[in-house]
């Protein structure tokens, strides 16, 4: 015997869209930036011959790159649920940000090498064309990061441009400390230490943000639901003998969901109803647990042994 409540949402897609939807039009102007900054330091770094200039230049092509995933998320992820695909394309927004996370690996690979390499084979950069580069990038990530600085905290995809802009904001100070140092004590030698700095940056944080995704492709419990404490909240309920299947999930960037099979007893569901069992689950969970889409199905005392046979 089975019945569903959502909290007051439509079964499916939340009623205001993903997460990262909100953030449209910030993130095509943090891209644009980002396409404009990574032009100035390729630039810059030739004219220089700045490694480390280079390196941010790098790393802000695998931002654009993450940046326009991100926006092409947002485009299927809006496209309405079917048949077939019953919670849409929200899904879309989570492969995206894995996307972003191994091009971030890569280009974090990437500038370590040139690091070393560069330790290897000493190069002049010129520290003063270098500083010029560096402060255009600085100002440049700052206002980038003031557009997505909210959204990071309600989207994995937006958190995941965040961070990479984080990065490259935390690369121009160390362009621009590196320049200094060559500029004034000529020690050439400070270029590829600030390009190593610049790779260990990328790597841990994106290290998490791969972590948090990974969680989400494989369906494991949102990280601020607590399953135990669900579970007692649910026994709590007057007449509620037990509840198996329970699971929750999270599909996209805010819309997690749970499933349940409520046992209740039959003296409780003859004095209550179905609906009112569904409105007191809905109390329980909806007043202490954020969790946009919930399914329950409620069970007379015996049912789940019922279930064991057929299954067998």
């Amino acid at each position: 015997m089975g019945a569903g409540h959502d909290h007051g949402h439509a079964h499916g897609m939340p009623s205001g869209g993903t997460a990262t939807a909100a953030y449209r039009g910030r993130l095509r102007v943090a891209l644009s930036i980002t396409l404009a900054v990574m032009v100035v330091e390729i630039v810059g770094g030739v004219v220089a011959d700045s490694l480390a200039l280079v390196a941010d230049a790098a790393h802000m092509a695998t931002d654009a790159l993450g940046l326009g995933m991100a926006l092409l998320a947002i485009h299927f992820a809006g496209r309405p649920a079917s048949g077939r695909r019953t919670f849409g394309y929200a899904r879309a927004e989570i492969l995206a940000a894995l996307a972003n996370c191994l091009l971030l690996l890569g280009a974090g690979g990437y500038v370590l090498y040139e690091a070393v390499q560069r330790f290897l084979v000493p190069a002049q950069t010129q520290g003063g064309v270098t500083i010029v580069f560096a402060l255009i990038g600085l100002a440049a990530n700052m206002v980038s990061l003031t557009l997505l600085v909210r959204g990071q905290r309600e989207s994995l995809n937006v958190r995941g441009a965040f961070l990479e802009v984080v990065a490259d904001a935390l690369g121009s100070v160390a362009v621009l400390v590196s320049a200094v140092i060559v500029l004034t004590t000529g020690w050439h030698a400070a270029d590829p230490i600030a390009s190593l700095l610049i790779g260990l940056m990328i790597v841990p944080r994106t290290v998490r943000l791969l972590r948090e995704t990974l969680d989400v492709l494989l369906e494991s419990a949102p990280r601020d639901v607590d399953m135990a404490e669900v579970r007692a909240h649910i026994l709590a309920l007057p007449g509620v003998e037990d509840v198996h299947d329970l699971h929750a999930w999270t599909i996209t960037s805010g819309m997690p969901v749970l499933s349940a099979h409520v046992v209740v007893g039959s003296g409780t569901l003859n004095a209550l109803g179905h609906e009112k069992m569904l409105h007191e689950l809905q109390g329980c969970l909806g007043d202490h647990f954020d969790v946009e889409h919930c399914t329950f199905q409620l069970e007379p005392s015996g049912h789940a042994e019922h279930e064991a046979k057929l299954c067998h």
